[in-house]
């Protein structure tokens, strides 16, 4: 059952063909974007040493750049419609590279992981659309493959080059994001001349109306038609009144809720791992193990979730991947020794990956692609405020306590209960659409006995005028037309 996506396409998705050197620069640019940010948190014990700083301050570092990726989307979403996923890319790479090697690891190149990521899910939706839940998982598994070989890398590079220069040499590898953003051929029918120079001349004599109708119009008026002028350009590159869908909103409400807890146990496992007196390889392999169980999990829930048992209903399928997510984090704290975390980085990986794989494709269900580009920059922008708090929360809970079961329950907590939520309000969402559909097909039935109707008793009136009109009626014709010769020649005399 293919999902609405193809509303408002301008083209026919290949499904294929280029698709799939698209598909590996998404699987480059998408990778860095979630796995570096995670993957820097293996310097994170040995910053704090260096700065004397506590476990919620030292968190910010990770805490910003997610929320700088995050809150970053409208921006990459506007960015997009203006220029195409290529070019913003590339500049995005730029932006993480000079970040790292010079600026600031939060902003600069928080905000260049944002313009890699949102063009890159945008992008797979022009080349894909029966495969586009299978297309989704190999590029979101990019993560995963990213952070198994961050996480011994830059325990590599720390023993070897310190933090500092490891900033260096990871602002460098960052650069590869501009390679990934050269694969993004545009797609879609190109713009002719002859058509670019229309809109001209109708957008000028569309400004002309305007004037002329503006003289004779209060300065009041005329003010608010700027105003929808300014409201219909910015609408055109970000579609506000995705506020107005009931769909979005779900998705909106439980997502903003999930991410409280979503991201605090990856930037908090490594330090955990040292907490229990374990050393500084054998945490790195955590992150290790949870990327390679995640790679798998990617694509095999991109495989179940394009299946004729699961697309129909792939709402109900993410809202049990983060209440399994967060049921993991509820059952951490019984891993008190490194088998124990081994375990938990298995299954944690398993709903991490799930719930990654069908992040995006959940969104584009429901809003449809041709709305996907403001979806998801919207969905970033709120997310971020909740991104930005989340591991600052458990490192403030790590400090107060002095132990790191509290971070993990309150994660595990706010998982479970956005994964319920999503559940209870999808049931509602799609009970409601099967009501609104069948009222729509019961109107067209109507219309359609309407029309038959109207055809029958035009029938009905032609059958009666060639009745009245037939050779019984003969007779009385005669005596009418001999009536009215009398009432002539009457008159003449």
């Amino acid at each position: 059952m293919p999902s609405p996506a193809n509303a408002a396409l301008t083209h026919t998705p290949p499904d294929g063909g280029w698709g799939c050197p698209v598909v590996f620069g998404a699987f480059i640019s998408i990778g860095f974007s979630y796995a570096f940010p995670k993957g820097i948190t293996i310097f994170f014990k040995e910053i704090q040493d260096f700065f004397g700083t506590s476990y919620s301050e030292i968190a910010w570092v990770s805490s910003i750049m997610l929320a700088t990726t995050y809150g970053g989307g409208p921006i990459s979403s506007i960015l997009v419609n203006r220029f195409g996923s290529r070019p913003v890319v590339i500049f995005g790479g730029l932006l993480c590279g000079i970040g790292m090697l010079y600026i600031c690891v939060g902003i600069i190149s928080g905000f260049g992981l944002a313009l890699n990521l949102q063009p890159s899910v945008i992008i797979i939706g022009k080349y894909f659309l029966k495969r586009r839940p299978i297309a989704n998982g190999l590029a979101m598994a990019g993560s995963p493959v990213m952070l198994c070989t961050l996480a011994p890398l830059n325990q590599f590079l720390f023993d070897n080059f310190g933090w500092r220069g490891s900033f260096l040499i990871l602002g460098a590898i960052l650069l590869n994001c501009c390679v990934a953003g050269a694969l993004f051929r545009p797609i879609g029918p190109a713009a002719s001349s002859v058509q670019k120079e229309t809109d001209q001349e109708a957008e000028e004599t569309l400004k002309e109306q305007t004037k002329k109708s503006s003289i004779d119009v209060a300065p009041s008026n005329a003010g608010e038609l700027e105003d929808r002028d300014c409201c219909e350009k910015f609408n055109k590159y970000l579609d506000l009144s995705l506020f107005k869908h009931r769909g979005f909103l779900i998705y909106l409400i439980g997502n903003v809720l999930m991410f409280l807890g979503f991201f605090a146990p990856i930037v908090f496992l490594a330090p955990y791992a040292k907490h229990l007196g374990i050393d500084e390889y054998s945490a790195a392999f955590l992150l290790s193990i949870l990327a390679i169980v995640d790679m798998i999990a990617r694509p095999a829930t991109g495989i179940i979730a394009n299946s004729k048992w699961v697309r129909p209903k792939i709402q109900y399928f993410f809202s049990f991947a983060i209440t399994f997510n967060g049921a993991c984090h509820l059952l951490c704290p019984l891993a008190t020794d490194y088998t124990g975390l081994v375990v938990y980085s298995v299954f944690f990986g398993l709903g991490f990956g799930m719930v990654c794989a069908m992040l995006f494709e959940t969104l584009m269900d429901l809003v449809g692609a041709a709305r996907f580009t403001s979806a998801v920059g919207l969905v970033t922008i709120v997310e971020c405020c909740t991104i930005l708090l989340g591991p600052p929360i458990g490192g403030t809970l790590i400090d107060t306590f002095g132990d790191y079961k509290y971070m993990f329950l309150k994660c595990g907590t706010v998982m479970v209960l956005a994964g319920i939520f999503l559940f209870i309000m999808n049931y509602y969402n799609y009970r409601m659409l099967a009501k609104e559909k069948a009222q729509m097909a019961r109107e067209a039935e109507m219309m359609e006995d309407g029309h038959v109707r109207m055809g029958v008793e035009g029938v009905n009136i032609r059958d009666k005028e060639k009745i009245q009109g037939g050779p019984e009626m003969d007779p009385l014709k005669d005596e009418q037309e001999r009536l009215k010769k009398e009432a002539n020649g009457t008159s003449e005399v």
